[in-house]
């Protein structure tokens, strides 16, 4: 039998998806088998699949120790130069993502990610104790591609996490991206509809009109400045795929300068850009009057100018905007 107690980043959750994550070597089918035959008990009661945990339970399940396997002891901690903080409390950390760092281990099998960054941090500041932990690690809440710079939201507990991951779901957050064009949108401001699709390791495909596989998006801008044919847009996103600043731009004849992927090979190399002019370098906490964990950011704005904009000619941004 194996006995757990359920402590403040475990409750809220369901028992068979605590269990799924305590107990990774616990193979799902005899883990779901045991509850069908009830033999797991929180708190003294026999309880199915779907039972939420509160703090203070105690969880038992009634299987051989071997059925466990070995638990995995925490990994040693990294000493890795931390991304600049914008904004930290007792519950969330702003980064600030610098330009050919991944947020998360990617293809080219980077072991160096801004995850491990600020797990690291956590581990170092006493916030995060991998060893007390049964079914939580910290996790941010947001990516950007690995050449794209900006702010990115990591959440120090379980609560926090949840908590965030609706207000994004729900369109509580405002998320704006600086980026400069090769090329200027036709309109000097939009709300653009269009339709997106992404298999693996292929481009994303961008269409006006719906079609079977694609997702609608929508990506508003308006332009800020222009010169020389480039432009410097301020990009709100109202949905969240995989490229889609890249991809909408690109179909709107106006490609980020720097992109390899999506941009204009001829632009990027007359302009000498060294990586794609994207950064998400504005957010805004437009949290609804319900009482919640992050009560503390309702109603704050985040905001930087990139570099890259007085290195391309767009030093006024400050003025423009």
């Amino acid at each position: 039998m194996r006995t757990f107690v359920i402590g403040r980043n475990d409750a809220g959750q369901r028992a068979d998806k605590f269990l799924l994550k305590a107990c990774p070597n616990l193979p799902k089918s005899l883990l779901y088998k045991t509850f069908r035959k009830r033999d797991i008990k929180c708190s003294g009661k026999r309880i199915p699949a779907e039972t939420f945990l509160r703090e203070g339970d105690i969880l038992q399940v009634y299987l051989p120790d071997d059925c466990f396997g070995v638990q995995q002891k925490p990994a040693a901690v990294q000493q890795l130069p931390m991304p600049e903080i914008a904004y930290e409390d007792e519950n969330i950390v702003l980064l600030k993502k610098p330009v050919n760092l991944p947020v998360h281990a990617d293809d080219k099998g980077s072991a160096d990610t801004l995850h491990g960054r600020f797990l690291a941090y956590l581990t170092q500041s006493g916030c995060y104790l991998p060893a007390k932990e049964q079914s939580f690690t910290p996790a941010l809440c947001n990516r950007l591609d690995r050449n794209t710079e900006g702010f990115v939201i990591g959440a120090k507990n379980a609560a926090a996490l949840r908590c965030m991951n609706g207000k994004i779901r729900s369109g509580e957050i405002t998320k704006q991206y600086l980026c400069i064009t090769a090329g200027v949108p036709e309109k000097h401001a939009d709300t653009v509809i269009a339709y997106h699709r992404r298999l693996p390791g292929q481009k994303a495909e961008i269409r006006r009109q719906a079609a079977e596989g694609f997702s609608e998006i929508r990506t508003g801008y308006e332009v800020l400045a222009a010169h020389d044919g480039l432009a410097l847009l301020l990009v709100t996103l109202y949905t969240g795929r995989t490229h889609q600043i890249r991809a909408q731009t690109a179909a709107l004849g106006c490609p980020v300068l720097g992109d390899a992927k999506y941009g204009s090979p001829a632009a990027n190399k007359r302009f000498g850009a060294p990586h794609q002019l994207l950064a998400a370098c504005r957010l805004r906490f437009d949290f609804s009057a319900e009482p919640c964990p992050l009560d503390a950011l309702r109603g704050r704005e985040f905001r930087y100018v990139p570099d890259f904009c007085a290195d391309f000619g767009f030093s006024d941004v400050q003025k423009s905007t």
